[in-house]
C-alpha cells in the first residue's frame, strides 16, 4: 500500500486482498481484470503479489496483457514492464524474468508449507496442543443428556439449558 501511495494512485484504483496467493481465485483480483481495460496500468509491488503458482501466474499475466492489451509494471523488478522494451528482445527478456521469478515464487510457497508441517510435527512431539480447549461441560450436564435420551427434552432445548450451542450438545451427546 506504501509503494502505491507513494505512486498517487488513488484508493479507488487499488484492489487489495487479505488472503493468500496461493490461486488467483480471490474476490479483488477477479474484479480488477474484469474492470482492466485496453492501455491500462497495473502496478504490483513484486511478483509473488500477484500469486505463487508458476503456471497461473504466467496464465493470469497472458490475460492481462495479451487478452485485456494494459500494461503491467512490477515495482521491485523494472525488467518486468511491459511499457517498455515491447520488441522481440525486450519481450524475450520479459518472459525469462517473469518465468524465473514465478518459479521462485512457487518454490517459495512450497518451502513455505513444508517448513510449517515439519514446525507442526515437532510441537506436537513437544506435547504442544493446538486449537483451544474443549468447553467444559456444566455440572447439569449428565441431567440433561439423561433427559434428552429418554426424549423429555429436545437437543435444542437440552443445548440452551445447558447454555451451549445445539451443535456443541450434539457433539458432546455422541
Amino acid at each position: 500500500m506504501i509503494a502505491l501511495r507513494e505512486l498517487k494512485i488513488p484508493e479507488k484504483n487499488i484492489f487489495m486482498d487479505k488472503q493468500s496467493g496461493k490461486d488467483f481465485n480471490r474476490p479483488q483480483y477477479k474484479r480488477l481484470v474484469r474492470k482492466s481495460k485496453k492501455d491500462d496500468l497495473l502496478y504490483i509491488k513484486s511478483i509473488d503479489r500477484l500469486g505463487r503458482n508458476y503456471e497461473e501466474i504466467l496464465e493470469q499475466w497472458r490475460i492481462i496483457t495479451k487478452e485485456k492489451a494494459a500494461a503491467i509494471v512490477v515495482l521491485d523488478m523494472l525488467l518486468l514492464d511491459t511499457r517498455k522494451n515491447r520488441d522481440l528482445t525486450g519481450t524475450l527478456i520479459a518472459d525469462i524474468v517473469l518465468q524465473l521469478l514465478s518459479y521462485v515464487a512457487q518454490t517459495e510457497r512450497e518451502f513455505i508449507r513444508q517448513r510449517q508441517a515439519e514446525g507442526i510435527a515437532a510441537a506436537k512431539l513437544r506435547g504442544v496442543q493446538f486449537g483451544r480447549k474443549p468447553k467444559e461441560k456444566p455440572p447439569e450436564y449428565p441431567t440433561v443428556l439423561e433427559a434428552w435420551r429418554r426424549k423429555e427434552l429436545s437437543a435444542r432445548a437440552a443445548a440452551v439449558r445447558l447454555g451451549v450451542t445445539h451443535k456443541t450438545f450434539q457433539k458432546w451427546a455422541e
